[in-house]
């Protein structure tokens, strides 16, 4: 997929990412040896709200009902991602054990970044589940709002990316 069309896809996403920001941001994991992020960590603090689902959740005046239901839904894919990041960190450790070897093994790097992917896709997977599930419990005004925000501050980030 090209890089254009990855970015998109993941505008799509904002709202949702918006969401998961908060409560799933721990499970951000290491990508490859060039230290790129992908996945998980696309969520994590500093990401699309700067980490603040609190502040999204003010900004659509989420009531005390809403907050509960949306932590208990992050609460759970906490749970259920909890053994991800260790998992990553040491496929990362032996990704740049690879890269840095006398002899450089291209099946064995082909092999781990397979397993990376995969695992960046379960997660992927389980983080969307886990944001569609929280966006159901928003209003469709107040996802409305939150698509509002993304759309300034994609127009910010593409104003800074073209200048």
């Amino acid at each position: 997929m090209k890089s254009f069309q990855i970015h998109n896809l993941l505008r799509v996403g904002a709202v949702a990412a918006a969401l998961a920001l908060g409560g799933v941001a721990a499970q951000a994991q290491p990508g490859g040896p060039g230290g790129h992020h992908g996945g998980p960590a696309m969520m994590a603090p500093g990401g699309l709200f700067g980490g603040h689902l609190e502040h999204v959740l003010d900004l659509v005046n989420a009531t005390d009902a809403q907050r509960s239901q949306i932590e208990a839904i992050f609460k759970a894919a906490r749970q259920d991602l909890s053994g991800q990041r260790e998992a990553g960190m040491k496929l990362h450790q032996q990704m740049a054990t690879l890269y840095t070897a006398t002899n450089i093994d291209a099946a064995a790097i082909e092999a781990t970044r397979a397993q990376m992917s995969a695992q960046h896709e379960v997660a992927s997977k389980r983080l969307s589940q886990a944001s569609i599930d929280a966006a159901r419990v928003l209003t469709p005004e107040q996802r409305a709002k939150i698509g509002e925000v993304m759309k300034k501050r994609q127009a910010r980030m593409a104003a800074h990316h073209s200048g």
